[in-house]
């Protein structure tokens, strides 16, 4: 079955590269080259995957990612675009992208960031639990099925991927992943150069759920290898 694909640029060579390129690993796309008809696809039917331009004639890619990101949590979207410090793909995660590709790119490179991303949705839909499922470790509770979390009871606002690494984590308690292996398993794919959006996303969650950042009391830095959860979560 065809995955729908929402494709938002206003540069048509561009659009029609993506398009012709995401039909070869089984999409079919729609093209909006500006914001304003982007929100009508979007609202007119289901998507599976958003292809998102940051600079648009209309407005703010980044503005639109996050109305996206609101109004559908786990819906994966990929930011394409020309800015390409780690500050703008800090911005872009942050607002709620999953990836984030710079132009001028590789289409063989598109194409594997786009299968990596459907491979994560279907490896959740596998592993969504038939009863409540949750995790629960010194004052962090995770409910699985709800996707969401709380910390001493008060409830915190994750993207996506934040959650989805934070479960990883919670899931593999006392366990010490690297960088690489944090890629491969969450993002689904481990491209090398790659590793700072693990740093960038740990730092944020730790931000948004831990008592004192600085001091984390759930995700640990092993100094010279990776990360890992702090031990012994109960599971209720």
């Amino acid at each position: 079955m065809q995955r729908k694909v929402l494709i938002v640029e206003d540069e048509p060579d561009i659009a029609r590269l993506v398009r012709d390129h995401l039909a070869d690993v089984g999409c079919c796309a729609e093209v909006a080259g500006d914001a304003a008809r982007a929100r009508a696809l979007f609202a007119a039917g289901a998507i599976d995957l958003v292809v998102l331009d940051r600079m648009l004639p209309d407005g703010d890619g980044l503005a639109l990612c996050g109305e996206f990101r609101r109004a559908a949590p786990a819906l994966p979207i990929l930011m394409l675009t020309a800015k390409s410090t780690e500050l703008d793909r800090v911005v872009g995660l942050e607002v709620g992208a999953d990836d984030y590709l710079v132009k001028p790119f590789s289409v063989a490179e598109l194409q594997a960031r786009v299968k990596a991303l459907f491979r994560r949705v279907e490896a959740l839909r596998a592993t969504v639990p038939q009863g409540d499922e949750r995790l629960e470790h010194d004052g962090l509770v995770i409910d699985v099925q709800r996707r969401t979390v709380s910390v001493a009871g008060a409830p915190v606002e994750l993207t996506a991927r934040e959650f989805d690494l934070l479960l990883f984590f919670a899931r593999h308690p006392g366990r010490v992943f690297s960088r690489m292996q944090l890629l491969d398993k969450v993002w689904g794919y481990n491209h090398e150069g790659y590793e700072h959006t693990v740093n960038s996303h740990i730092n944020r969650l730790r931000a948004k759920i831990e008592p004192e950042p600085a001091r984390p009391r759930y995700v640990l830095t092993v100094w010279g290898v990776g990360y890992k959860f702090a031990e012994h979560p109960a599971a209720g």
